[in-house]
């Protein structure tokens, strides 16, 4: 057996990604480099998991609630539902808990809008952009500045994540001030915006039939219970790819949203933090910005 970060794999050999032969050790190694930039973004949130203990090409599963049996790193947080039951949620705190879910054959952490000390209340938005397979990346690039640019004209810094898919994530931090219907509002009223200045391009529903050639942008991540790709996560993709960070600046030179992978993210560690000032961020989501939207700040 082998030990990262002072946790024992079983099976450290176990290939999870077989086209780059990628291995349970190897997930491990990089989530415990990772880590020190991760942590910030996934710490005290709820995290859903992917586990694929047979690798990314076998049969996957999602896991939200905690289980008996799962490493104490992994801890419960009993959550109201929509039934007015409760459940037992999870989150974690620290690298061993990121190393334990490689042992347990993780291979995605999507996290809740907000801290666990207060799950009412969002401290981050999140516009995922979900493109038509004929859409370009460059046209994904587009409707990303799009978005950065209105929310710029509220008063709203935004930073980009290329998701190790086909899209690109525009997340913005906000204090803790509004719970998740008015956050979910001022979402769905900014890509019903976008959807209504440029049709041919943009789209605010799901359905899968008219986004033919189009841009669905997702204002879902941000309603209670919903989650989205946590910054620095590996993604159950061939290619073994890895939701990375990036600046504005960046992205104009970027050519796809699965720039990083697992087998060359260490390197790019090397270079400056790309979200730097995200935790440094403190703004608002004030009653100007809500009501150029046409949001009622009382929700």
């Amino acid at each position: 057996m082998v030990a990262v970060a002072g946790v024992t794999l079983s099976h450290p050999d176990k290939v999870l990604y077989a086209d780059q032969g990628v291995t349970k050790l190897d997930l491990a190694r990089y989530l415990h480099a990772v880590s020190p930039r991760m942590l910030p973004y996934v710490s005290r949130r709820l995290v859903s998991l992917v586990r694929c203990p047979e690798g990314a090409a076998k049969q996957c599963f999602f896991q939200k609630h905690g289980t008996a049996g799962l490493a104490p790193s992994l801890k419960p947080l009993p959550v109201r539902e929509k039934d007015g039951g409760e459940d037992d949620y999870l989150y974690l705190t620290d690298e061993t808990g990121l190393v334990r879910a490689a042992q347990m054959g993780v291979l995605e952490f999507h996290i809740w809008g907000s801290m666990i000390d207060d799950i009412e209340k969002p401290n981050r938005i999140v516009f995922d952009l979900d493109p038509d397979p004929s859409v370009s990346f460059e046209s994904v690039k587009q409707a990303a500045l799009r978005v950065r640019d209105i929310l710029d004209a509220l008063g709203l810094r935004s930073f980009p994540l290329l998701t190790g898919g086909k899209g690109i994530h525009v997340v913005t931090p906000i204090r803790r001030r509004h719970e998740w219907p008015v956050i979910k509002e001022f979402a769905k009223s900014l890509a019903l915006r976008m959807s209504e200045d440029q049709p041919d391009k943009y789209l605010a529903t799901m359905s899968k039939a008219k986004r033919k050639g189009r841009i669905f942008i997702d204002y879902l991540r941000n309603e209670r219970g919903s989650t989205a790709i946590a910054p620095y996560s590996p993604r159950a993709r061939k290619g073994a790819p890895v939701a990375w960070p990036v600046t504005w600046e960046s992205l104009d030179g970027t050519h796809s949203a699965a720039l990083v992978h697992i087998g060359d993210a260490v390197p790019h560690l090397a270079e400056p933090d790309p979200w730097a000032d995200y935790v440094n961020v403190r703004q608002s989501l004030g009653v100007a910005a809500l009501r150029a939207l046409g949001v009622d700040a009382n929700g």
